[in-house]
């Protein structure tokens, strides 16, 4: 999972690249990468090394501050916990002997017990 400050970092990215009217694939060979790469950047799924931002600071005309401009209402926003769509992903299982199984697997797991109601 992308952490939420790689994701700002390769909004900004988009966002000035496609202000300057420059394509994934200018900005990637100025690089010298390939314009997956660049996809890559801006949707936060691989970080940017820092010389790398120099460079693009560099190509695009902007400070490197400006990657990070607004990142401190990103970092204060709460992390998404998985609980709820386990849950429901739980719920939507219409075997009662599956669904108890894997409760008594995420008991093991954790070391809770949850309490059975009647069904």
């Amino acid at each position: 999972m992308s952490h939420p400050v790689d994701i700002h970092v390769g909004k900004r990215l988009k966002q000035i690249r496609t202000l300057r009217r420059m394509s994934q694939t200018d900005v990637a060979k100025k690089l010298n990468l390939s314009f997956q790469q660049i996809q890559k950047y801006e949707i936060g799924s691989n970080r940017i090394a820092a010389s790398r931002l120099f460079e693009l600071s560099r190509i695009l005309d902007v400070p490197t501050s400006y990657f990070f401009e607004g990142v401190a209402e990103v970092e204060s926003l709460p992390r998404r916990d998985n609980g709820l769509d386990i849950v429901n992903a739980l719920a939507a299982i219409e075997d009662e002997k599956i669904k108890s199984r894997i409760v008594t697997f995420i008991e093991d797991v954790s070391g809770l017990t949850v309490t059975r109601r009647a069904s």
